[in-house]
């Protein structure tokens, strides 16, 4: 194969041959992998700030001589992370109901049951958080390659009629055509791998500070609600 013929072979080759059904499909691939390293570069540093903060967090808490020491440094600093957040409610619920009593259906209760809702209700709202923008991750990662096998059979199609108008079958005229197509196969895995990567990294992450959170919150439930620390 000659030097013209090579430079007419390549992805911009493909791209400038492809029909709106492809050009499509390839937009839809650029779409999807700029998305979901956006949400990987967000999540990724929101995750690590996050457990930043919570070490912090945590480590006060521990060495904290009292809750109200703990609630001056929160009403101080603000609830800026998981921990702090929860830590924050329970408190605040706890002394509404001391204040208020039972005014409320959703108050009912003692107030050990007032925390309780109260601790339940901000972990659900944290694993939300958490969770939010790994369904796009999911989602990428599982058509992707299929939206990139589509491009290909479609590409591959119209090599094939374009070869059969022209009527040379030849191996040089089939194998340019047909590598082209076989490019958004490779676009595809390539959009989609990171996804999913990102996705499993995201929710392990996610499923270890959420159970560090859930063991946190029978700790303060026990401080706040009953007052006293843990026998063990």
């Amino acid at each position: 194969m000659n030097v013209n013929a090579e430079t007419t072979l390549g992805f911009g080759h493909f791209i400038a041959g492809s029909d709106p059904v492809g050009k499509t499909l390839l937009a839809l691939l650029l779409l999807m992998s700029l998305l979901s390293w956006l949400i990987i570069a967000l999540k990724g540093l929101t995750l690590i700030a996050r457990r930043s903060r919570s070490h912090a967090f945590l480590n006060f808490f521990w060495n904290a001589t009292s809750l109200d020491a703990v609630a001056h440094e929160i009403a101080t600093h603000g609830a800026r992370d998981p921990f702090s957040h929860l830590a924050s409610h329970a408190m605040q619920a706890q002394s509404h109901h001391a204040r208020y009593g039972a005014a409320k259906l959703e108050e009912a209760g003692s107030a050990s049951d007032f925390v309780t809702r109260t601790i339940k209700k901000v972990l659900d709202e944290e694993t939300t958080r958490m969770e939010n923008g790994l369904a796009v991750l999911a989602t990428v990662g599982a058509t992707a390659p299929f939206v990139g096998l589509f491009g290909t059979v479609w590409g591959v199609y119209h090599a094939l009629v374009a070869i059969g108008m022209s009527g040379a079958g030849t191996l040089d005229r089939v194998a340019g055509p047909v590598g082209e197509a076989l490019i958004m196969t490779g676009l595809g895995l390539a959009v989609a791998i990171p996804a999913v990567v990102a996705y499993n990294w995201l929710t392990r992450a996610n499923r270890v500070l959420l159970s560090r959170l859930d063991a946190f919150a029978y700790e303060v439930h026990t401080f706040v609600a009953m007052g006293q620390p843990l026998a063990a």
